[in-house]
């Protein structure tokens, strides 16, 4: 039956089905969304009831409200979720540092919006270590530019360099042992030699007067070796003996003592902290090794002490100063042979059992080098574990 969709809604009332039918035809011809047919369905519906030709408060507002809200996702399709982004566990806080007199470090927190809204994914556990994928780079909230070069800062959240950077180790609490290796860089093949023969239980520690450190830093963190930093400092028979330039002097001001300090920490990054290169005579004077220890503590590095220097003052003032810090039980390879050095390392080991912890020390000599790679293959097999010396260092933080 033809049906004149042009003639007066609701005057006959059996024509009201036909209608409806051919109003649903042209509505799905037009392709109108599921929420524009509930609208125009509740109107018609509305209006083809006789006596109701407008429409009542309550319908105005239900038509309204359909009219409004958003269609749903096409059927098929999920809605997307909105995309997550990484924050520090402290990137709703602002931090503030305050140096007193008497040299301890006063931290004010504030809260503050973060940079971006919605959800965050939060890092909260891993504190020590990185990913291997990323050793070698820096984590660029623990540096800050200056002329010198780009410095090891304390984060924003408090984490310091010497806790990104270390080794991990198992956690275990028995016989553990630190061997660091130092001096490389200053040889191109007795660099590379290290890098390929030590396992990465090895610490290296680079000279700041080497060659083309940041090359062999990313190397040695790609190995999965902690490093440290080697600093010149004056010995007791300086000028006889002379550690090179740039070396810390015990007649230079505190100003020159740090602007070399910072040359030489400026030279790599992703260290964990420094070691002295010589500096007898510089560690036993209270008043030229202050400022530096001062530094190293405001920038969350540890110290570590070769141990060749019986007058040696770093650890009464790193202690005064919460500077992470350790001493060299033994130097390795004073006698430089194979068997000389085996020895010493079997000496650490007894050291070690006895006191449950021993860290020994090293130049990168290859009657070293090799020493020490067969004497680690052995160790495991006897409970040793050998660790970064970050994990072997007294920090104040942790006791």
């Amino acid at each position: 039956m033809a049906t004149d969709l042009n003639a007066p809604l609701g005057q006959n009332r059996k024509e009201r089905p036909a209608r409806k039918r051919d109003l649903r035809r042209v509505l799905r011809y037009c392709g109108l969304s599921l929420g524009a047919l509930a609208v125009i369905g509740l109107s018609a519906w509305s209006a083809l009831s006789p006596g109701h030709q407008t429409r009542s408060p309550a319908m105005a507002a239900a038509t309204a409200t359909l009219a409004t809200e958003p269609a749903p996702p096409s059927e098929g399709k999920k809605a997307r979720p909105e995309a997550l982004h990484r924050s520090g566990a402290l990137a709703g806080a602002h931090v503030e540092a305050v140096l007193t007199d008497d040299g301890a470090t006063v931290r004010k927190y504030t809260p503050r919006s973060r940079e971006t809204g919605g959800p965050a994914l939060i890092d909260v556990e891993a504190t020590r270590g990185q990913d291997p994928r990323m050793a070698a780079l820096p984590n660029e909230s623990l540096l800050e530019d200056r002329p010198e070069g780009r410095l090891p800062v304390i984060g924003p959240d408090g984490l310091r360099p010497m806790e990104q950077y270390a080794r991990p180790w198992s956690g275990a609490r028995g016989t553990r042992i630190a061997i660091v290796v130092g001096g490389l860089g200053l040889s191109q093949t007795g660099t590379q030699r290290a890098l390929r023969a030590l396992p990465p239980e090895v610490t290296l520690a680079f000279a700041a007067a080497g060659n083309s450190l940041q090359r062999w830093m990313q190397e040695a963190r790609r190995n999965g070796h902690e490093i440290l930093l080697q600093v010149p400092m004056e010995p007791f028979d300086y000028p006889n003996n002379d550690p090179g330039p740039h070396a810390l002097r015990v007649s230079s001001d505190a100003g020159k003592n740090l602007a070399e300090l910072h040359r030489s920490m400026g030279q790599i990054t992703n260290y964990t902290g420094v070691m002295n290169y010589l500096g007898g005579r510089f560690l036993s004077d209270t008043d030229a090794l202050e400022p530096v220890m001062r530094d190293l503590g405001k920038r969350g590095l540890l110290f570590l002490d070769d141990g060749t220097s019986a007058q040696s003052l770093s650890g009464t003032l790193a202690g005064a100063f919460d500077v992470p810090h350790g001493f060299a039980d033994l130097v390795l390879d004073g006698e430089l042979s194979r068997n000389g050095i085996l020895r010493r390392l079997d000496e650490l080991e007894r050291i070690a059992r006895r006191n449950g912890t021993a860290i020994g020390v090293a130049s990168a000599f290859d009657e070293s080098v090799a020493a020490i790679a067969e004497w680690i293959e052995e160790a495991g097999g006897r409970g040793i574990e050998v660790v970064g010396v970050a994990a072997l260092v007294k920090d104040p933080k942790q006791n």
